[in-house]
């Protein structure tokens, strides 16, 4: 059995099902992400990996079962709060998802202007998180003009830059050569150690071994294993293979 860890859990979820027509994406998640974790989330293509990084953010409604996000319960949260909601999270895509018209400042910016940030606050703070990811040189570029570790670190500062308690990153080195990949692990263990919680979704096996922490791995959508120690390994429904 998994140890438990709802004393200081930051997300709690509690037998998870994830229905599509004709699927099933995930199946009877239970797991406990406690506060300031390094996460990764390991499988392959279609394990699950991404689905059950939306529902915590309320991208998608779980079909059965709960999650707790912060002390909120996502299934009775009303509308109008779910964008307070997603300020507690600080978003990275594989393909970055960058808006290709506006420049690398106005992507940035755009979070800050959607909780009512003033202009000179946004200014200023926009300089200093891309200052720390190694991008204030491009403040004025626009996506396509970027390399795509470029673009990947722009990501990394837009999803920083509202001071997010949980970082989640779907796949976040899976189109980077092995330079890029490494300077935006890099980034994301210093985000950590500023006390933010970190989810990472990776079929990635030598960044789970680069950077240590917790590893769950899922398998066609069951959670089949969690590692909570790099010489320990714990099985999670061993029956389900």
């Amino acid at each position: 059995m998994t140890e438990p860890r709802e004393k200081d859990a930051i997300i709690r979820i509690f037998r998870v099902h994830k229905r599509y027509p004709g699927k099933h994406a995930l199946v009877d998640i239970t797991l406990d992400i406690s506060r300031n974790d390094i996460l990764f989330i390991n499988g392959p293509s279609g394990a699950g990996k991404t689905t059950l990084l939306k529902l915590l953010y309320l991208g998608e409604p779980v079909s059965d079962g709960q999650i707790l996000v912060d002390g909120m319960n996502l299934s009775r949260i009303p509308k109008k709060r779910i964008p307070f909601l997603r300020r507690k999270f600080g978003i990275i895509f594989q393909d970055y998802k960058l808006i290709p018209t506006k420049s690398v400042f106005e992507n940035i910016a755009l979070v800050l202007e959607a909780s009512g940030k003033k202009r000179r606050l946004i200014r200023k703070k926009v300089k200093s998180v891309l200052r720390t990811v190694g991008m204030e040189e491009r403040i004025d570029s626009f996506p396509p003009s970027l390399s795509g570790g470029e673009q990947q670190r722009v990501a990394v500062a837009r999803a920083v830059i509202g001071d997010p308690k949980i970082i989640i990153a779907d796949e976040p080195t899976g189109n980077l050569d092995v330079e890029s990949a490494g300077i935006i692990l890099d980034l994301l263990t210093a985000f950590h150690s500023r006390g933010t919680t970190l989810l990472i979704a990776t079929h990635d096996k030598d960044l789970v071994r680069k950077t240590g922490g917790r590893v769950i791995h899922l398998k066609e959508g069951r959670l089949i294993m969690d590692v909570t120690n790099p010489l320990r390994t714990e099985a999670v429904n061993p029956t389900k293979n």
